[in-house]
């Protein structure tokens, strides 16, 4: 479109949510400067595409210079007079431009900062909300996600106290705006068990805002997450685990809550989980080429809950393809900067709901105060967003994007 074509990119390094660097990326056309900054994971999986870092003394060689200077010197040249609202083109152009599998050579932060900013100027091109947009060119439906708030963190995430990463309660009752203040309500009231049991410091919050309490059992966890639900009265809540099982597979085994576990063992672990409580999901339950031990837990406990991927898909065409076809997992983890650019992760997550699988948006634990991931969420009908805890200005601004997506939802 005349007048809308881009007119500049320019990037920057700047500091995630955890005091790293990582990429914004600004962009200009006649209607206005979009800019987009990039996420950065802690327990990353070796399929995903690959982050360029400057190596050296400055930031322990975590900067991004060098993904700034791909950027300035040889995306943008190749991008300024062009169409934002033409992503696919952009984004295959921009695939090229790097030329290997993993976007090793040009940076997956670097491209998808770019990819990013594109997309948020080719809604300010058609002047419509950019989950309005993201629906469009998906062709898909929007729906307002659940919020899949983050309680407790353990693993890498956490103290080290409890092995299981991530803990995460469903609110299903009601419009968003109401599931986020019974969510809420309850992550407080668990601040006040928590600090009652264990003392002030037992509510320090981990990497994604999560309570990260002295607990060293996956189920006592869960026993304090149960008596806050009942304390608020809540009876449709329901809960979500992220074992993040490669940080503690090693060698054949997974060395687990002080045990020494084989596939079939920690099925059992997880299967008396579910009978127990009210888990709905189950992320990486097994490690990453552990394609075995997701298919057996997947037939053993698919047909009632989700066994979601994250690393073992890495939001990646052609594993949830595979995985798909071998019976491996039925929910998939969609994460941007997995993939590398928006085109992809759009066919991602329709791949994943052709076949029927739930998908999940989700932060890193890296993050920015970019709220991409809320209307992604909205605008590919998802159904679910994980944005961390109700807690630190990176994770809240994601759910805050979503009551007003709500109100602007009621006005179209």
């Amino acid at each position: 479109m005349i007048g809308h074509n881009i007119k500049s990119i320019r990037g920057r390094e700047i500091l995630d949510s955890k005091g790293y660097p990582t990429i914004e990326v600004e962009l200009s056309t006649e209607a206005g400067v979009f800019v987009a900054s990039v996420p950065s994971g802690t327990s990353t999986g070796k399929y995903e595409a690959k982050e360029l870092r400057d190596g050296g003394d400055k930031y322990f060689g975590r900067g991004v210079q060098k993904a700034v200077q791909n950027i300035d010197q040889i995306i943008a040249p190749k991008l300024v007079g062009k169409n934002p609202q033409e992503q696919q083109e952009i984004d295959n152009l921009m695939i090229e431009l790097d030329g290997t599998i993993d976007k090793s050579q040009l940076g997956a932060n670097a491209i998808l900062g770019v990819s990013v900013a594109v997309l948020k100027a080719g809604a300010g091109a058609e002047n419509v909300p950019l989950w309005q947009w993201i629906a469009q060119i998906a062709k898909t439906k929007p729906v307002l996600p659940f919020p899949c708030l983050l309680y407790v963190e353990g693993g890498m995430h956490g103290r080290g106290d409890v092995d299981t990463q991530e803990f995460m309660v469903v609110i299903e009752d009601g419009s968003f705006k109401e599931q986020l203040r019974l969510g809420t309500e309850t992550y407080h009231t668990l601040r006040e068990i928590l600090n009652k049991k264990f003392g002030k410091a037992s509510t320090n919050v981990g990497l994604e805002g999560g309570f990260t309490p002295p607990v060293q059992e996956t189920e006592d966890v869960l026993d304090l997450i149960m008596e806050a639900l009942k304390k608020t009265g809540q009876k449709k809540a329901k809960i979500i685990i992220d074992a993040a099982a490669s940080t503690f597979f090693r060698n054949g085994r997974y060395y687990f809550e002080g045990e020494d576990f084989n596939q079939q063992g920690l099925s059992d672990f997880y299967t008396k989980l579910c009978q127990k409580y009210p888990i709905i999901g189950i992320e990486d339950p097994f490690a990453e080429d552990d394609w075995v031990g997701f298919r057996g837990i997947t037939q053993v406990l698919g047909q009632n809950i989700n066994i979601i991927g994250d690393d073992v898909l890495a939001t990646n065409l052609q594993r949830i393809e595979e995985a798909q076809k071998k019976g491996v997992c039925n929910a998939l983890i969609l994460k941007p900067n997995q993939a590398g650019t928006v085109s992809e992760t759009i066919k991602a997550a329709k791949l994943a709901l052709e076949h029927n699988w739930d998908v999940f948006v989700k932060h890193r634990s890296g993050e920015t105060c970019d709220t991409f991931l809320a209307d992604l969420a909205v605008g590919l009908g998802t159904g679910f967003l994980m944005a961390g805890a109700p807690n630190r200005g990176e994770r809240v601004a994601k759910y805050n994007r979503v009551l007003r997506i709500e109100q602007e939802m009621q006005n179209i």
